[in-house]
């Protein structure tokens, strides 16, 4: 009777870790650049004596879908979106390097360049600062151009290039904070043909109906396995209750 608890616990928990991926989707389906996340299972053997035939079914966040999604034009100066397998490389809060395809730029208070959630955007000569300026463009190439104040509109001056990497043959993880950094340690080298959809975001490629439905076949199986939890006890008791039957 214990497999059978077991079995269906096991299985409780892996459909708790697919709903919690489900529902962060769901909650990033309007985050530019937001890559959906995959949770598969995974079979957990038991080592000893007696136990060789057993598993626990492990099911977590085992990696990201890559598929891009939809390129949309917002006439904004600072938005832009990386083509291709293209990333741009941020400053994650523990100081190292990140990476993402969130291209809705931010300029802070204090002239410094971010993501939308907050991650400073790198330059090649470090996190990009913008001087105060009449106005900002970025173009296809990562080079940040502003008009300083009261300058000439038609003399704009260069003062970074926006650092965008090359995923190509590296082994990148999601974090849990949905920067991207690479398995084990390690830096994804420049791209320096890589180009840049200027004044257009792409947005996540998370479908909202395909979630939807995900969800509720992770619901169907939690319930499921409830049942089975619950008929497990049942026979339990049964089989307690025939055994007390007099002789």
């Amino acid at each position: 009777m214990d497999r059978v608890i077991y079995t269906s616990l096991t299985a409780m928990r892996g459909s708790m870790a697919r709903q919690t991926a489900i529902a962060n989707n769901l909650a990033n389906v309007d985050t530019p650049g937001f890559r959906g996340e995959i949770a598969e299972a995974q079979s957990l053997w038991f080592e000893g004596a007696g136990i060789g035939g057993r598993a626990l079914a492990s099911e977590e966040v085992v990696g990201a879908d890559m598929r891009a999604g939809t390129i949309t034009s917002t006439g904004r100066d600072l938005d832009v979106a990386m083509q291709g397998d293209a990333m741009l490389v941020v400053q994650a809060p523990d100081g190292e390097e990140a990476y993402t395809r969130r291209g809705d730029l931010q300029l802070s208070a204090s002239g410094l360049l971010t993501t939308g959630d907050g991650h400073p955007v790198q330059g090649t000569q470090g996190p990009v600062t913008i001087p105060p300026a009449d106005s900002i463009k970025i173009d296809d190439q990562g080079r940040v151009w502003v008009v300083p104040a009261g300058g000439d509109p038609e003399n704009p001056q260069e003062v970074d290039r926006l650092r965008i990497a090359s995923p190509a043959g590296s082994d990148i993880v999601k974090g849990l904070d949905g920067l991207f950094r690479v398995r084990n340690g390690g830096i994804l080298p420049d791209d320096p043909e890589a180009r840049l959809v200027t004044r257009s975001l792409e947005g996540s490629n998370v479908t909202a109906t395909t979630a939807l439905v995900e969800m509720i076949e992770a619901s169907k199986s939690w319930d499921s396995q409830l049942r089975l939890i619950s008929d497990a006890r049942e026979m339990d008791s049964a089989t307690a209750n025939l055994m007390q039957l007099p002789r």
